[in-house]
């Protein structure tokens, strides 16, 4: 057993981050489901009344509540991942599980669309914005060493548990109706994200541990009273503003999120329109999400390895490019095969939209996950959580945006036309990924000297009183959430 200033490196193989690894997915399960499944629901909205549908809304109304989601989740994600940054996400992951069930539950007794406005477009974007951007960000702490691997497990868990929920919701609506679906989700989500409560930590100092991958010599990380830490967050951003990736990551995340966030929210739909069965045209969307698990998975990884800028740029690429299939003329649309699903059974699924659920979630999977990857890569391991929060603002942009766009495109033209904005707004993310810093260095490796020493990483020995110096806490209060 190791020990330096009373933190331990664990015996054996297993380390406690992976634990927390595995909280944090389970969270991405349910928060991803939130955005990831909002094609189900059109659909549902949308049919008439004289059809036997429970709402009859028009495609207008319903996109701009969807559009009101990505709004309300671009203006608070920043504020989200600030409050990761001084509180500590154990308290956001509470907020998250009461927000998620509460919002989910509500959900499924909404019989007007401005209760739909209130839950979905506020209470549920709120959740998203907790539980992707500060529980994203709060792996970064407890990996020194495969933080790639680390974010594609947690990426891909959130990809899993959107292809399966997506069949889940389908199934559900049909077989028990609008409320029972939603209640009996809300329920689940939200119990089990408040369960994990208890065992999740903000930092490996919380459980007498350092990082996993850290060595003897390194230095132990530091947990500062909310006062320190919102002195770190000025400094931090004050330099980190000077940087072009700053600026320029948030406007790709949104127009790699705006691309595919048409297809997302309107394939399902056009699938329907096409004359593909409803639980068949769900189908479409499991299979984007299942083949999105190996580029959520693999991208972080790569990554890590090679740098960010080709990685992303090829993500990108393979998104915008296979939405031209989408394209295809009716007849080559409407050609079937019979596709096996593990433990789904056999469908008839039309070819086209196959191979397309295929080549885009490759690239969709792909588009979104080097992000925290990248942060590290850039900024070392300042908090970053406002970072990420700003570049998930760019991304529930980019949603609300085409959302919209796509509506009125779709309302007054044709779905064709929506799906080639859908490619502009990709490619167009390729072109400035390439204006971006090289991730090959940090571009600020010296921001602490700013600080004052009580504020910094490693303060001079006489800094540290001498009971601090025993258990590797730092001077002052501990910020965040050590219970």
């Amino acid at each position: 057993m190791a020990s330096l200033h009373g933190l331990r490196r664990p015996e054996g193989r297993f380390h406690y981050a992976w634990v927390i690894l595995g909280i944090l997915a389970v969270v991405q399960i349910f928060g991803q489901s939130i955005s990831m499944s909002a094609g189900i629901m059109i659909p549902e909205l949308r049919e008439p009344l004289a059809d036997g549908g429970k709402f009859g809304w028009p495609v207008g109304l319903i996109g701009a509540a969807l559009a009101g989601y990505y709004l309300v989740g671009s203006l608070t994600s920043p504020y989200s991942g600030r409050l990761g940054d001084i509180l500590g996400a154990r308290k956001l992951l509470v907020a998250g599980g009461v927000l998620f069930g509460a919002s989910m539950i509500l959900i499924g007794f909404i019989t007007q669309i401005w209760q739909f406005f209130i839950v979905y477009s506020v209470m549920l974007a709120l959740t998203s914005s907790i539980t992707i951007v500060p529980l994203m960000a709060a792996v970064n702490p407890w990996f020194k060493r495969r933080l790639g691997l680390g974010i594609g497990l947690m990426w891909a868990a959130g990809g899993l548990g959107a292809a399966l929920l997506a069949p889940v919701y389908s199934v559900l609506l049909e077989q028990f109706g609008w409320t029972t679906t939603f209640v009996s989700i809300g329920a689940a989500g939200g119990g089990i994200t408040l369960l994990l409560v208890p065992f999740f930590r903000n930092q490996p100092s919380e459980k007498g541990l350092l990082a996993y991958g850290a060595s003897p010599h390194d230095k132990p990380a530091r947990v500062f009273s909310p006062e320190a830490a919102k002195i770190r967050l000025q400094v931090f951003q004050k330099q980190m503003r000077h940087t072009r990736a700053f600026w320029n990551l948030p406007v790709i995340h949104g127009l790699g999120c705006a691309g595919h966030g048409i297809v997302l929210i309107y394939v399902i739909d056009y699938a329907v329109k096409e004359g593909v069965l409803f639980t068949t045209a769900a189908i479409i969307l499991t299979l984007i999400q299942i083949f999105s698990i190996a580029g959520r998975f693999a991208v972080p990884i790569i990554t890590e390895r090679i740098g960010g800028k080709p990685i992303m740029a090829t993500a990108l690429a393979i998104q915008a490019l296979s939405v031209g299939l989408l394209l295809l003329p009716s007849g080559v649309l409407g050609y079937t095969a019979n596709i096996p699903l593990p433990f789904m059974g056999s469908f008839d699924v039309p070819l086209a939209f196959f191979l397309f659920g295929i080549v885009f979630g490759l690239g969709f999977g792909g588009e979104m996950s080097a992000y925290p990857v990248v942060n590290r890569q850039y900024y070392g391991t300042g908090p970053v959580g406002s970072v990420y929060g700003m570049q998930i603002s760019g991304a529930m942009m980019g949603h609300c945006i085409s959302t919209v766009a796509a509506g009125v495109i779709i309302q007054f033209l044709s779905f064709g036309h929506a799906f080639l904005l859908s490619m502009a707004f990709s490619g167009l993310g390729v072109i400035i990924i390439m204006t971006l810093e090289t991730t090959k260095r940090e571009l600020i490796p010296n921001w602490e000297d700013q600080l004052p020493v009580e504020a910094r990483t490693a303060p001079p020995p006489a800094m540290v009183p001498p009971a601090a110096a025993a258990t590797g806490v730092a001077f002052g209060s501990a910020g965040g959430d050590g219970n």
